[in-house]
């Protein structure tokens, strides 16, 4: 959504000092982009074997509730990295991002999969010893790949848009 509106704010933003400073620098944001990568991998890495444990295909010998605190701690701590270093690349591109169509859409599936992720993080936590899935959490699971899926495919699609 390209609105007259976002286009000025990512004009005034993209002459911000702190913007003028990201730009002229050669490693502000390679290195963002590197965190950023790495923090995804870390936290795509913890989903998957959350939701594979879930949908029974990995893991079988620790029961759910195990998994999911063994790996939610990696999404929490990802997720402020993700947020900095995305802020970061952000204002150094202001309209590449936020006038994007395929940003917007990763912010969307971002929001929702974050609350995915806190539900199955309750159904875990409230069943400790929860070794079968109910449907529930399954659907939640399927559901969370999904995104993740739509997420990272919206994060490279950003480049060609």
């Amino acid at each position: 959504m390209r609105t007259s509106g976002l286009l000025e704010f990512c004009a005034y933003l993209e002459n911000t000092p702190l913007a003028l400073a990201i730009q002229d620098s050669f490693w502000a944001v390679p290195i963002m982009q590197t965190l950023h990568i790495l923090a995804i991998s870390a936290l795509l890495i913890a989903m998957l074997l959350i939701n594979l444990r879930v949908l029974n295909f990995a893991d079988k010998s620790d029961s759910i509730s195990i998994v999911i605190s063994r790996y939610m701690h990696i999404i929490w701590l990802a997720l402020p990295v993700l947020l900095v270093s995305g802020c970061i690349l952000i204002v150094g591109e202001p309209a590449r991002s936020l006038a994007n169509p395929a940003f917007q859409m990763k912010m969307i599936m971002l929001l929702v999969v974050i609350i995915i992720s806190v539900g199955i993080q309750r159904i875990g936590s409230k069943n400790h010893g929860l070794s079968q899935p109910t449907g529930t959490i399954k659907a939640l699971s399927i559901l969370s790949l999904l995104l993740w899926l739509g997420i990272v495919a919206c994060g490279r699609w950003i480049a060609y848009t």
